[in-house]
């Protein structure tokens, strides 16, 4: 069964919160409730439109808490320019909303959506994961099983309808979110027996999902499978399939599963997928940059054969785990990948948000807010807010070449995305070159990412 091999912050946060989320559950202050009433807060009107631009999801550690000057800065930084932030309901910083049947616990949730609300970003929710006793466990607070194991369980099929009360449960509380992204990878969806996806059941659990939210208000957008393109290297045919390149083939069952769930699917307003530029073990082929032209290919594979609907990466990977790259070079590389993304046809994508609570944070966007100079924006930060304000849904992508003028020749070590005000270069190389972007002489250092005006 797959792991989330490249979420590495992500993964400790899980396997280590197993302390933090029980504290924070019993030292919250909301308590149990109906789940009739929606939190506090300010808000602003509800986006009803399906593509929102570049955002960033909550992990288990994020802006929403910390020490109250580094919360403040962090506050005033994301509303500085509104990005979407995602959230997941239990997990991911969010205590188990549902602990026993009809008794619901949305306090971890509130919080988070309040820091969103107060911010003034478009809060999108991620309808994962599923209380205990909705996956044979027991009921109770002090029950949950916070193991990466139970977690990553999908509900029992007798559960699938509770499932979709949930959903229905939370879309009432916070009536200005409108955008819901069904389940988290398939999570606990692997037929370990036959060695394939279970897109039976997650379909029916989705379209009974879907249909609870449309009763809560039909302007919910709504979407999903959020399946992972999993891909392997080219000499790797176990489960090649006719979606592949020079990065390798991506796994025939995962596109079985799209295939099913885009058939049988009662409605979607947007197709949700997430995955890695790189292989299942950690490959990027040929090398790391030419590899995130998975993206391109995936995405236009998605628009294809889901008839053009609004496509959205809800967690993409360019950097392999362990690599032990440079800020300069990660953000080269996340650059490229955005733009990879943008040519595939996506218009919404989430940065999976790697906050911890240490200094060493390789890849967040902020400093974390446990410390003392917390809040402050990270490389990272600055490249996805630039980017989703010079590159919104909507935008006209133009043609603007790029060459090394030593030679005159085309370099693909040079990437480039235009629009009629902006261009983004970003040099992928090692080492610097003088470049003509645009009809004009740039100088780039290695791995330098620069916004040129037009």
């Amino acid at each position: 069964m797959r792991r989330h091999v490249w979420a590495p912050a992500a993964l400790l946060g899980l396997v280590a919160a197993v302390l933090a989320l029980v504290l924070a559950m019993r030292g919250s202050t909301g308590g149990p409730s109906e789940g009739k009433s929606g939190s506090g807060g300010p808000t602003g009107p509800a986006r009803d439109d399906p593509e929102l631009g570049w955002g960033f999801t909550h992990t288990q550690f994020s802006a929403d808490s910390g020490t109250t000057e580094a919360v403040a800065r962090a506050r005033k930084l994301l509303a500085g320019q509104s990005l979407p932030q995602d959230q997941a309901i239990m997990g991911w910083g969010a205590g188990n909303p549902e602990p026993s049947p009809g008794v619901y616990d949305f306090s971890d949730l509130d919080r988070r959506i309040a820091f969103i609300r107060s911010t003034g970003s478009t809060p999108v929710i991620t309808l994962c994961c599923a209380p205990d006793w909705m996956k044979g466990g027991k009921a109770g607070a002090d029950h949950t099983d916070w193991s990466l194991k139970s977690l990553e369980s999908a509900p029992l099929a007798s559960h699938y309808q509770d499932f979709a009360d949930l959903a229905a449960t939370v879309a009432g509380r916070y009536p200005d979110v409108r955008h819901f992204v069904v389940w988290n990878e398939f999570k606990g969806f692997f037929d370990d027996t036959s060695q394939r996806w279970n897109y039976e059941g997650y379909t029916q659990l989705y379209n009974l999902v879907h249909d609870e939210l449309k009763k809560v208000n039909e302007d919910n957008q709504v979407g999903g499978p959020y399946l992972v393109m999993d891909s392997y290297a080219p000499a790797d045919t176990q489960f090649a399939s006719e979606l592949k390149g020079p990065w390798g083939s991506v796994d025939q069952r995962v596109l079985d599963a799209f295939t099913y769930w885009n058939a049988h699917k009662k409605g979607a307003d947007f197709v949700a997928v997430d995955g890695a530029g790189f292989t299942r073990d950690n490959q990027a082929l040929p090398d790391p940059f030419t590899a995130l032209d998975k993206f391109t290919d995936v995405g236009h594979w998605l628009r294809e054969h889901s008839d053009g609907l609004p496509l959205w990466w809800t967690e993409y990977y360019a950097e392999p785990e362990n690599s032990g790259w440079s800020e300069q070079r990660r953000v080269a590389a996340q650059a490229a990948a955005m733009i990879a993304i943008v040519r595939g046809g996506a218009t919404t994508a989430f940065y999976w948000s790697p906050q911890q609570t240490t200094a060493q944070c390789p890849g967040c966007l902020w400093k974390p807010t446990q410390l003392a100079d917390g809040g402050e924006a990270l490389p990272v930060y600055g490249l996805v807010s630039r980017f989703a304000k010079e590159f919104p849904p909507g935008t006209r992508y133009e043609k603007a070449g790029s060459a090394v003028e030593s030679t005159g020749d085309d370099i693909s070590g040079i990437r480039v995305l235009a629009s009629g005000k902006s261009v983004l270069v970003v040099n992928t190389l090692d080492r610097p070159v003088q470049a003509r972007v645009d009809g004009r002489s740039v100088p780039l250092a290695a791995y330098e990412v620069r916004w040129l005006d037009r």
